[in-house]
C-alpha cells in the first residue's frame, strides 16, 4: 500500500462544516461549508502542490541567498529554491506535525522547529484549527524554547475557491494600500502605493488578473482584522480575515494548481518576502517568549 505523501489525515466535522488538515505543513486540505468546498481539491497520490495551505515558518516567501545577520552572526540557510538561489517558505513545509489535541471540531498540532544549518535556534509551534458556525478559526503559537533570542515570521498559504464557480469568475477585494516591487529572482526591490494591475480595493475578476503580490497597509476593523473576499457573480463569499500581527499578505495567481486551470492563494504574513535579511516587521523572539496570531475563513451564500 503506497503512503500518502502528505501523511495522516485529521478530519473535523460539524453540522454544516467540514475541514480536513493533512499532517506534513499542517496544512488545510479541504474545507466545507454548508456543501459548498472552500479549498481546491487535489488528487490523493500527489505531494500537497504550489505549497496549498501549508504553515510557513520561521519565515513566509523567500530569503535572497539564503543569507541574514542576526546579532551579530553572519548566518547561511538552504538553498530550497535551486530556481532562483534563495532560501523559500521556512523550514516546516514538508515536517510532520503531531497531534495534540483533537475532538469532533477541533484539533491541535504541534511541530519543533530544531537548530539547525543556518538556523541555530528552537522553537516549538502549535497550531490550533476550530470550526466556527461558518467556517474555520486559525491560532498559531510559536515559543522560543532555546538558549537565545530568534528570528521569527510566520505565513500561512491557503488556496480558496467557491465550489461550483469558476475560479476566473470571482472577484478578488483587498484593502492593502502598498505592494512590493519584485526583481528576477522574487524578492523584494522597492515598496509603492497600488496602482493599475495591483489594486485590489475596488475588486478585479481572477480572470483578467494574474498575481505574485505582497500588499501592506491594509483597512483593520475595530479588532485590528484585515479582510479579504472572493465573491461569486451570484452573490456568494468567501472572506479571509488576519489579526493585526499579520501585517502583510500576498495574493497570488497560478495555472500550475493540479486539476484547476486557475488557483488563487490569499497567504496572511507578518513580514514579508526576505524579512530576515531586511528586518522589516521581522519579529524578535526572546528565550521563553510566545508570538501569538490568529486568522480565519468565512462562507457566506
Amino acid at each position: 500500500m503506497t503512503a500518502d505523501p502528505t501523511g495522516r489525515r485529521f478530519v473535523l466535522r460539524s453540522a454544516n462544516v467540514s475541514a480536513e488538515i493533512a499532517q506534513v505543513g499542517a496544512a488545510l486540505r479541504a474545507l466545507t461549508v454548508d456543501g459548498v468546498d472552500l479549498v481546491p481539491r487535489y488528487p490523493d497520490d500527489v505531494p500537497t502542490p504550489a505549497a496549498s495551505g501549508v504553515v510557513l515558518v520561521p519565515w513566509p516567501n523567500r530569503i535572497r541567498d539564503g543569507k541574514y545577520r542576526f546579532d551579530g552572526a553572519d548566518l547561511q540557510l538552504a538553498i530550497s529554491e535551486p530556481k532562483f538561489g534563495n532560501a523559500s517558505h521556512g523550514l516546516l513545509r514538508f515536517a510532520a506535525y503531531q497531534p495534540i489535541e483533537q475532538t469532533e471540531e477541533r484539533l491541535v498540532l504541534g511541530a519543533d522547529v530544531v537548530p539547525q544549518t543556518g538556523y541555530p535556534f528552537h522553537l516549538r509551534t502549535r497550531v490550533t484549527f476550530t470550526l466556527q458556525a461558518d467556517g474555520l478559526h486559525v491560532a498559531h503559537d510559536i515559543e522560543n524554547v532555546g538558549a537565545s533570542a530568534a528570528p521569527v515570521a510566520l505565513g500561512v498559504h491557503p488556496y480558496l475557491q467557491i465550489g461550483g464557480v469558476d475560479t476566473a469568475d470571482l472577484v478578488v477585494h483587498s484593502s492593502g494600500t502598498t505592494t512590493l516591487v519584485l526583481d528576477d529572482r522574487n524578492i523584494p526591490v522597492d515598496e509603492v502605493p497600488v496602482g493599475a494591475g495591483t489594486d485590489l480595493r475596488d475588486g478585479v475578476r481572477l480572470g483578467d488578473a494574474a498575481l505574485d503580490n505582497g500588499y501592506r497597509r491594509m483597512e483593520r476593523d475595530a479588532e485590528g482584522r484585515a479582510r479579504h473576499t472572493l465573491t461569486a457573480p451570484d452573490g456568494a463569499r468567501v472572506e479571509l480575515w488576519q489579526d493585526e500581527g499579520f501585517r502583510w499578505a500576498q495574493v497570488f495567481t497560478t495555472d500550475r494548481y493540479p486539476g484547476h486551470p486557475l488557483a488563487v492563494a490569499i497567504e496572511p504574513m507578518t513580514a514579508p518576502a526576505n524579512a530576515f535579511a531586511t528586518g522589516d516587521d521581522l519579529e524578535r523572539l526572546e528565550c521563553g517568549g510566545i508570538l501569538h496570531r490568529e486568522w480565519g475563513l468565512r462562507f457566506t451564500a
